[in-house]
């Protein structure tokens, strides 16, 4: 199940937020969606994992959490691909 992780720290990586849903259970993938031209972070990004009830619990664990300083927003990730606005 993708995973959408909103409200970040902009100085939130990719490791620490892959920490904080580890142990919830295997994680394919961790992507903080970044500018494209200056890199810096939008406050997003996405967590992928394969096993659906371990991705439903980090989901209703971690949704209001704070990570960085920053509560967090996550959910299910949108499957018509539309972009997370904050």
């Amino acid at each position: 199940m993708n995973i959408l992780v909103g409200k970040l720290n902009p100085q939130t990586t990719e490791q620490q937020l892959e920490k904080h849903f580890n142990s919830f259970g295997f994680i394919t993938s961790v992507d903080i969606i970044k500018e494209s031209y200056s890199g810096d972070s939008l406050g997003y990004g996405y967590v992928l994992m394969p096993n659906i009830q371990e991705a439903e619990a980090a989901i209703r664990k971690l949704n209001g959490t704070s990570l960085d300083g920053h509560s967090i927003f996550v959910s299910k990730a949108s499957q018509n691909g539309s972009r997370y606005r904050l």
